[in-house]
């Protein structure tokens, strides 16, 4: 067995993956501590990552610090805050200060919200003044904000140096600073007066000032920004980084495109979580949660759910008369709320995703539940149409057209109500300060079942004589 992976293109990222944790484990089960280190010399700092937080506990500590110091910061950066807890819990002194020391301070921030606070306390007096000074002023502001999310780790620049001095200048701080692209020039307050880009430097004369280089028009964010904001900014302008500064216009630090593509997974993950009603649990895997949690977070909605159900079936008991009569409608029921339920969650679906990316502002809430309102008549005429032919050669029916034309035009309702409910609720929520994501699915299921069944039966007793 080769002691060495090599990446190459005919390598998927997730074989890599596999292939290196099996190899990895299977040197650190036979105490094969140089093997496992010369395995990881030719590997990424991310794939090492996710080598090491897929490994047993009682194996990371040791394949970490297999790592030389410098590869260890970065690998350290790419774990995922459940190994990062895990292992620091059972760092000496030295290697905190070896590692958390020398992490980026945004990165060293996003660590400490996940760490017990009686542990960062710790960390933070084992710091060096500069690097807690940096972690402290990230703290201080509001979680899921610019100020947070942001580096302090930045070179700023004075107007009147020339773009030889400024190039001289990158030279000695390019390794003190997060990102070299972008320059941003300031007064003797710190306020920011412009920009100045690499490319801008290295085409302009070495006797120019910045004066007659910099970009004075600038896109710039406050320290209390959404991140969320800041994410569709960067987006927006494709920009590398973009500026923040305080109420006073100071700059303060920077937030780099690298953080953005997080946000934007983070916030995607929350989305897609919340459509099914299930409860995020920030940036730790949902499936590496511990089950008992898992049970716990889902468990309220599917009481909800549970209730509901009751409820509809009061509803249905209710209408023995006509079931009595007619028994073939009950065997329509889960056809009508299952497609009901259906249209109404892509309908919220759509219009969540509208408001996550702000697609629906330029078209309003009103706007929104008419288009949506016509697509569910469309959608309805023709499962509609198609649910009276299936349903006249159903054995069940005995060809009898009006239970059909019944289940045809309850269809068509139905299918507005769902429609209307799944484009309209999310609207609400937001309204109230909820989330949408989160709220809408259990509401929508509830109109939908609720209300279908009644607007079924209610069609069904103007239609069908008794």
């Amino acid at each position: 067995m080769s002691d060495n992976i090599t990446i190459n293109k005919q390598d998927s990222r997730h074989e890599l993956r596999e292939l290196l944790n099996s190899q990895l484990r299977l040197m650190l089960d036979a105490n094969n501590l140089e093997g496992a280190k010369s395995l990881l010399l030719p590997v990424q700092p991310v794939d090492i990552a996710e080598a090491i937080g897929d490994l047993p506990e009682t194996q990371k500590l040791i394949a970490f610090r297999l790592l030389n110091k410098t590869e260890a910061i970065d690998v350290y950066e790419h774990l995922d805050y459940n190994s990062q807890q895990s292992l620091i819990q059972e760092f000496k002194r030295q290697e905190v200060l070896d590692i958390v020391d020398k992490m980026s301070p945004d990165d060293r921030a996003k660590l400490f919200d996940e760490l017990p606070a009686a542990v960062v306390s710790r960390i933070l007096e084992q710091l060096s003044p500069e690097e807690r000074q940096a972690t402290n002023l990230l703290l201080g502001y509001g979680e899921d904000t610019a100020g947070r999310m942001m580096t302090p780790e930045y070179i700023a620049l004075k107007e009147n140096l020339t773009v030889g001095q400024t190039l001289e200048k990158i030279r000695s701080e390019a390794r003190a600073s997060e990102l070299i692209y972008y320059m941003y020039v300031t007064d003797a307050s710190r306020h920011l007066l412009g920009i100045v880009s690499l490319r801008d430097l290295v085409v302009s004369s070495p006797d120019d000032t910045l004066d007659k280089v910099l970009t004075k028009e600038i896109v710039y964010v406050n320290t209390d920004m959404d991140q969320e904001e800041v994410a569709r900014l960067i987006q927006r302008y494709d920009f590398l980084a973009v500026p923040v500064v305080d109420k006073e216009l100071r700059l303060v630090g920077i937030v780099t495109v690298d953080d953005v593509i997080d946000i934007i997974e983070k916030e995607a993950t929350e989305d897609i979580y919340a459509l099914g009603a299930v409860q995020s649990d920030g940036d730790n895997s949902y499936f590496k949660t511990n089950l008992f949690v898992v049970a716990r977070r889902r468990v309220v909605w599917l009481l909800v759910l549970l209730l509901t159900n009751t409820v509809t079936g009061g509803i249905i008991g209710a209408q023995e008369d006509i079931l009595a009569r007619v028994t073939v409608l009950a065997a329509f029921i889960p056809l009508l709320i299952g497609t009901g339920g259906n249209i109404g969650t892509q309908s919220s679906t759509v219009v969540i995703r509208g408001l996550s990316t702000d697609k629906v502002n330029d078209y309003g809430p009103k706007k929104i539940i008419f288009r949506e309102a016509i697509a569910g008549l469309i959608l309805g005429l023709i499962l509609g149409l198609l649910a009276t032919v299936w349903a006249y050669f159903l054995p069940q029916t005995n060809q009898d057209l009006m239970v059909c034309i019944t289940v045809g035009f309850s269809l068509v309702a139905i299918a507005v109500l769902a429609s209307v409910a799944g484009s309209a609720l999310p609207f609400l929520f937001r309204s109230l300060g909820l989330d949408p994501a989160l709220m809408s699915a259990p509401f929508i299921t509830t109109a939908v079942d609720v209300l279908g069944v009644l607007i079924y039966f209610s069609i069904a007793r103007v239609l069908l004589p008794f």
